[in-house]
């Protein structure tokens, strides 16, 4: 698979297959809903995993400025998951933080730290992120019982690493 398998940043012919892949986690809670014209907008933002042709994975990374970038809308068809391709597409996000900033801290708010911590993110306070819980937190259903930890890796952690 590893051969076939590329990570690009989305163009618009791929919204409908992000749309797709991520309503297959609202209904869990695992995502916030969104909207096609949401990811349209947001679309420079988005990272897809093609595999045959086929979207099988996302990732957007959202700036909100001073350096600070978050991992959000990450998720795998299930019939790939546990196949690297999470992995792949944090990578992915990682190496263009590397050569775009030369400071930066990228977080995510996640149920599955081990995955992130396996990529050298470490676990930190949500109040870190004042930003996010502005703009997303209180939209949130689980806003008063969230259940997600939050992640971060900075630029002193891949350079010191």
């Amino acid at each position: 698979m590893k051969n076939e398998l590329s990570v690009r940043k989305a163009v618009p012919e791929d919204i409908d297959g992000i749309f797709q892949l991520l309503e297959l986690y609202v209904s869990a809670g695992i995502v916030l809903q969104r909207s096609k014209e949401d990811i349209a907008h947001y679309l420079g933002n988005f990272r897809v995993a093609i595999l045959n042709d086929r979207i099988i994975g996302c990732a957007a990374a959202r700036d909100f400025g001073n350096d600070l970038v978050e991992v959000r809308s990450l998720v795998i068809h299930p019939d790939f998951q546990g196949c690297g391709v999470g992995r792949t597409i944090v990578s992915h996000i990682i190496a263009d933080m590397q050569k775009s900033r030369k400071i930066w801290r990228l977080f995510a708010l996640t149920m599955r730290p081990e995955f992130f911590c396996k990529l050298g993110f470490r676990e930190v306070p949500k109040a870190l992120f004042p930003e996010k819980i502005w703009s997303d937190c209180t939209k949130c259903a689980k806003r008063h019982c969230c259940d997600e930890i939050a992640v971060l890796l900075d630029s002193e952690d891949v350079n010191n690493g």
